[in-house]
């Protein structure tokens, strides 16, 4: 099946889909850097670098020959996380609107929205129920429900809310069962990233990436053999430097504790990482997230061992800076993750007893959602 993905940042859901077996014919985000390895990483993507709130149902099925099953994607989080400013004048906010109004005009077999929990409090659930009003009446409704990404196998605590919607001619039974069935126990953060411990520098470079060697000798995990190269090979390995002091105080810091004066939590081998934040744009500050600590070495976590942690395979390449890597690391969604929503969603529809082949009608787009 053939899926859309709005806002797709570095591809986080992209991922996730592809490897449940959907084949991503649109990718749809505004922001150049977050998306800028976003075509290394899907040779044959079909990447629109386009505000979303200002693209139509009818520019989707255009650029798409009308080869839409389903719609994807996470509008930016930043105006409903617990941890931001929730500021009611923040623009992103309308873009969840605009994620619902799509997908009402271009009533595809399904959609998967995912978001923050904090879009359940106060006027962001306001935001989110008006955006469900739009597409409640053609689509049977699973949500909003909380799901963690470590509860699916990741290495990481990240709960996340999500809307799943099958257009209601399909007479797709959505049991929730079978989500709750693919679930796996989380992965260590040992067995996520401690082969990745001290690894060479190669002297040539990869498509303007610095590339590193691990120790072929050390042993993997199963979560770690799904994800490294055949030559154990990868980028994001720049360490940060830190002063004395800063050496100092995290040499003090046990596993499972934290950094009382930076609030970096120092990760635990035998856990789970805590939620991997983003940051901000040289438009919102340039601010940048705190990092967790390596369990071992007295300094935070490189870009290649975020990257395990939240599920992405060592040949997956985010961006030369280790600032905007783990922006796209913490503004995506877990592939593991979406992976397992987008195989819950193919099993529902694989499982209904009808299966209608028919022409996409877009339909003219609502208002009121904008008005928010």
């Amino acid at each position: 099946m053939k899926i859309v993905d709005l806002f797709c940042g570095c591809g986080g859901f992209s991922l996730g889909a592809q490897n449940a077996g959907f084949e991503t014919v649109l990718s749809v985000d505004v922001d150049p850097i977050l998306t800028s390895s976003y075509r290394k990483n899907f040779p044959s993507s079909n990447l629109k670098l386009q505000d979303v709130g200002g693209l139509s149902g009818l520019e989707c099925i255009g650029m798409t020959r009308g080869n839409i099953d389903g719609i994807i994607g996470g509008p930016p989080c930043q105006g409903f996380s617990s941890i931001g400013k929730r500021d009611s004048d923040d623009p992103r906010r309308s873009l969840l609107g605009h994620f619902f109004r799509i997908v009402e005009e271009v009533q595809p077999k399904f959609f998967v929205m995912e978001n923050v929990k904090g879009i359940l409090h106060g006027h962001s659930s306001e935001l989110l129920f008006k955006g469900i009003d739009l597409v409640k009446d053609g689509f049977d409704l699973l949500g909003p429900i909380v799901l963690d990404a470590a509860d699916f196998g990741a290495a990481t605590k990240r709960p996340r809310v999500f809307v799943i919607g099958f257009r209601k001619d399909l007479g797709v039974v959505a049991e929730k069962k079978l989500l709750d069935d693919l679930q796996r126990p989380p992965t260590t953060v040992r067995d996520a990233i401690s082969d990745l411990v001290n690894p060479t520098p190669v002297a040539e470079e990869r498509g303007g990436f610095e590339i590193w060697q691990a120790d072929r000798r050390r042993k993997l995990s199963p979560y770690a053999s799904n994800l490294v190269t055949s030559d154990r090979q990868f980028s994001g390995n720049a360490l940060t430097k830190h002063t004395d002091a800063v050496l100092k105080r995290f040499s003090t810091v046990e596993q499972g504790k934290t950094d009382k004066v930076g609030r970096h939590p120092r990760l635990n081998w035998l856990g789970q990482a805590p939620t991997l934040r983003a940051g901000t744009g040289s438009d919102k500050g340039s601010f940048q997230s705190v990092r967790p600590i390596h369990p071992e070495q007295h300094r935070v976590i490189t870009v290649r061992e975020a990257a395990r942690l939240q599920g992405f395979p060592d040949h997956f390449d985010f961006h030369p800076t280790v600032w905007h890597s783990f922006r796209m690391i913490g503004n995506s969604v877990s592939p593991i993750l979406s992976e397992a929503v987008l195989r819950f969603v193919r099993t529902s529809i694989e499982q209904s007893k009808v299966l209608p082949k028919r022409s996409i009608q877009p339909r003219d787009a609502p208002v009121s959602i904008l008005a928010s």
